[in-house]
């Protein structure tokens, strides 16, 4: 099971309007971040999530029955936002200690919430069970293939963005949006996967040459909390060579208190992952390299910013 370049490119027409054209800020000749922190429901999740639904709404697989997934919060936040636009029903299931301010945000947006479990993988469970009894269609956080050619927009835009980078840097937790920034590029750049060491789905399944499960915890866990890599996620990592580099706990939150010290950014610890790569020396450019950074969530409490 595979995703092309083709795939992104149509969910970029698909989607077009539904989600945002995020910025870019350069911050030396060579570092940009793209802020998808300023998405809708302020993370990159609505761009897979809408190309899954109006995929699904063109074969008439999108019916009065909704949607179902699961999710640690942004992916259930971009659900839920697709879901009320398109105008069906959304019932979300998150772990029961999803962070509060993504669940109230939630139930702002009409979903229907379900806390079960203290992972995102016991809440897949629950929502696959929840789907095959209802009928409503099922959106995966990050494993499905219009999921992740819906994320690969975000790669199209870099390439019209920023002109001749080297490398991006991706937070990775299942890999939906490594795997399509990665396809949408086409070794136009390199891509590596940031992840911090209590969470490394990557790391973990290149050593082992398959997905495998892993143990996940720490302070980025509500955001990049997945278990298992994708099984598409693993396919781009061989077929386009990704790289992956792990960042410690305190790199992660030293990194999120610099984003908003220097930049003024307030992200979430999952989101600083990728830039903690860069403070912690976990990935040295080399000298000239032109690096980009996906800043890529801000589902955050602003009040825990040092």
């Amino acid at each position: 099971m595979t995703v092309s370049r083709d795939e992104a490119l149509a969910a970029a027409r698909r989607i077009d309007g539904r989600v945002r054209r995020t910025p870019v800020l350069q911050v030396s000749p060579t570092l940009a971040f793209k802020l998808e922190l300023v998405q809708h429901v302020g993370s990159f999740k609505p761009r897979g999530a809408f190309n899954r639904l109006l995929s699904a709404k063109e074969e008439g697989a999108l019916t009065g029955q909704g949607i179902v997934t699961a999710s640690g919060g942004n992916a259930g936040l971009a659900a839920a936002y697709a879901a009320r636009e398109l105008g069906v029903p959304a019932r979300i299931f998150v772990p029961q200690n999803a962070p509060a301010a993504k669940v109230a945000r939630l139930h702002t947006l009409d979903a229907d919430v379900v806390q079960v479990g203290n992972e995102y993988a016991e809440a897949h469970e629950a929502a696959v069970a929840a789907s095959e009894e209802s009928g409503a269609l099922l959106l995966h956080a990050y494993d499905q293939p219009e999921v992740v050619a819906g994320q690969g927009t975000l790669g199209l835009e870099l390439l019209e963005q920023v002109e001749g980078f080297d490398t991006v840097l991706v937070a990775v937790g299942g890999g939906g949006l490594i795997a399509g920034v990665a396809t949408a590029l086409e070794e136009r750049a390199r891509v590596i996967g940031v992840e911090p060491e209590l969470a490394p789905t990557l790391h973990r399944a290149l050593e082992a040459g398959e997905p495998v499960d892993v143990q996940v915890g720490g302070v980025a866990a509500d955001s990049l909390g997945a278990r298992r890599l994708g099984a598409l996620a693993f396919e781009a990592a061989r077929r386009y060579d990704l790289g992956s580099v792990l960042v410690a706990e305190d790199g992660i939150v030293a990194a999120r208190n610099e984003l908003w010290q220097d930049y003024r950014l307030a992200v979430e610890h999952g989101a600083a992952a990728a830039y903690a790569a860069l403070t912690t020396g976990a990935y040295q450019p080399a000298p000239g390299e032109r690096v980009v950074v996906i800043v890529c969530g801000a589902n955050t409490d602003p009040a825990t910013l040092g």
